[in-house]
């Protein structure tokens, strides 16, 4: 048996083809798991639980199937869907955790996060990050009509894309230094996290400890996971 890892699967009803890769993955995957992990951006953007698409009800169904199965999933909140509430979670029957979680899997010790936090270089991300994460921000925002939060996301998404082309690819990855903080303040043995789209596995020296930093890749034309299990922890793809 083995733990799986997935996140940045910017589900939507535009691309079907990715919702159908991971429905194939829960039934051919997940089912045989552990448990589950999804570390954020999991939609490609979230306006509040009141916004009971097709889309939606039919991955919550799909995790709730697995859920009842007695393979629990866990939600960590990414840039895009950090708005995902205890109603959706319930929903899904999964549970949602800190931005910052240690996992005790198999004998090791392996941090999980989105990543947003760890580019600490990209300060105007940052600055927006903090304002979007407040809480009067929030339920103003959620309390406007649906059709009104949606114009405000489908613009926010194109202003971001924007943002994006104007940077530079070192300022939109992690900060090195920022990896060694928090590898050393949880003392864990992996950290893995989404957010910037470079699947890789990293090594990372610390204090003479040679640690490992792995990141996912987004589900743009294949699917990505990290399978945690006795033998080791392995960075896999897989078609949709």
């Amino acid at each position: 048996m083995s733990t799986y890892i997935i996140a940045d699967l910017h589900l939507s009803e535009d691309e079907p083809a990715i919702t159908a890769g991971f429905m194939h993955f829960i039934h051919q995957q997940a089912i045989h798991a552990d448990s589950l992990y999804i570390l954020g951006d999991f939609f490609n953007y979230w306006i509040g639980d009141d916004d009971q698409t097709e889309l939606h009800q039919q991955v919550s169904g799909a995790l709730k199937m697995l859920t009842d199965k007695g393979i629990p999933c866990y939600f960590i909140h990414g840039n895009r869907d950090f708005l995902i509430g205890k109603r959706y979670a319930k929903q899904c029957g999964m549970t949602i955790l800190v931005q910052e979680t240690l996992l005790e899997l198999y004998g090791k010790r392996v941090l999980i996060l989105h990543g947003d936090t760890l580019c600490i270089d990209d300060i105007a991300y940052q600055n927006y990050r903090k304002k979007v994460h407040t809480p009067w921000i929030q339920c103003l925002f959620l309390s406007l009509p649906l059709f009104i939060r949606r114009r405000i996301a489908q613009k926010m998404r194109k202003n971001s894309q924007y943002a994006s082309s104007m940077k530079t690819e070192s300022i939109m990855d992690v900060n090195p230094q920022a990896v060694v903080n928090a590898l050393t303040h949880y003392q864990a043995d992996w950290m893995i996290h989404g957010h910037t789209h470079r699947p890789a596995i990293h090594e990372v020296l610390i204090n003479n400890k040679l640690c490992y930093r792995g990141v996912l890749g987004a589900w743009h034309h294949e699917g990505s996971a990290f399978v945690i299990n006795e033998q080791g922890i392995e960075l896999i793809f897989f078609p949709f």
